[in-house]
């Protein structure tokens, strides 16, 4: 990764304000594009072949068995579990899921996380099979989980990518690259003491100090480094920057050549982890963790380098997009979600987040 820029003020005025806050003329522009296009639910047109177009409720697993049979060499082997509906026996279900994971040719560590949900909620590396124990029973029963391959590259990026219908080839619009949150022991401060000190996390620690409520007392050696978060998500703690000017036209070709070979996918955001940026930009090297549909946002909104008038700009292009390829799409025959079966899955989606496992 290119180095972490700390020079000047680590946050911009506006990264952490209320969703409501912040989102509020985009609701409205969203609003606006919905009379424009005659479609309350035209962006779940947007990729015919994710549930729901990827908008809202998606599953996770169904969108990775896409993009496996697309690029199986770039996607981070995985396996779904559900857990029962009345789980009666910890000791069982745990083995059964170690037992999935053999199969699948996954062994420890794994990254764990809801196949239903966003914004990183759920995500834990679990380390063995105690942990895989301790995550199972804290997730909810009847839901479906996702156990995927550690993958152990440090750098990681969002990649957002765009192909209208009709259009022979698509455009990456967005490189986020994702930094994870460090402080570094004097051998004097204890944790709780380095996390309120630093520049950045002193700013937000109600993102740090309850998941490191254990060890906040711990005081690390001279030089140690502890790292603070673990999900490539900003509203968990990552620090996001913009890559945009990084791109390639030989990584747009790699990640357009990936995009085109998922069936009927025109808009949304590569999650992934790589070696090196020269080779990223080489198109090469890189591990896909996730991809997502229309409910992608261009991540590089949050570098705290933008402007607020820049940040919602942005959005706003994005969902412009977005409601054209609905409705390109909707003209093809693609109708999308109906608003019930839409507003169904939204709710299924905002009852389940608050019942995963603390992100860690």
């Amino acid at each position: 990764m290119p180095p972490l820029d700390t020079a000047g003020d680590p946050l911009s005025a506006f990264e952490f304000w209320s969703m409501r806050r912040f989102y509020w003329p985009i609701a409205l522009y969203a609003l606006w594009l919905m009379v424009r296009y005659r479609g309350v639910t035209l962006p779940t047109a947007a990729n015919p072949s994710f549930p729901g177009g990827g908008l809202v409720g998606e599953s996770k697993s169904a969108i990775l068995d896409l993009a496996c049979a697309a690029a199986p060499d770039h996607v981070a082997p995985f396996v779904a579990v559900d857990r029962p509906g009345h789980p009666d026996d910890a000791i069982g279900e745990a083995l059964a899921a170690e037992a999935a994971m053999t199969a699948a040719g996954l062994g420890f560590p794994v990254v764990a996380k809801p196949d239903l949900g966003c914004r990183g909620a759920g995500v834990r590396l679990v380390r063995d099979p105690g942990e895989l124990a301790a995550y199972l029973e804290g997730f909810p029963a009847g839901a479906r989980l996702v156990f995927q391959r550690h993958v152990a590259y440090e750098a990681e990026a969002g990649v957002f990518y765009v192909r209208e219908p009709g259009r022979e080839t698509g455009r990456i619009l967005s490189l986020t690259l994702k930094y994870f949150p460090y402080v570094h022991g004097d051998g004097r401060s204890t944790l709780r003491e380095l996390i309120l000190a630093d520049p950045r996390a002193g700013r937000v620690p109600h993102l740090y100090l309850p998941r490191h409520a254990a060890r906040l007392d711990w005081i690390p050696e001279a030089g140690e480094p502890v790292r603070l978060a673990f999900a490539g998500s900003h509203s968990r703690g990552s620090i996001f920057r913009d890559g945009t000017h990084l791109v390639t036209p030989a990584m747009t070709e790699r990640f357009d050549a990936i995009a085109r070979a998922i069936p009927e996918f025109w808009f949304g955001r590569f999650d992934v982890r790589f070696a090196d940026i020269a080779r990223l930009q080489a198109g090469e090297d890189f591990t896909i963790l996730e991809v997502n549909g229309a409910g992608a946002e261009m991540t590089h909104v949050w570098d705290r380098s933008k402007t607020l008038r820049q940040a919602r700009r942005d959005l706003m292009e994005q969902y412009r997009l977005l409601f054209a390829i609905g409705r390109a799409n909707r003209n093809r025959g693609h109708r999308g979600q109906g608003l019930r079966e839409f507003w169904r899955a939204w709710r299924r989606e905002k009852a389940l987040t608050p019942h995963y496992p603390p992100t860690l």
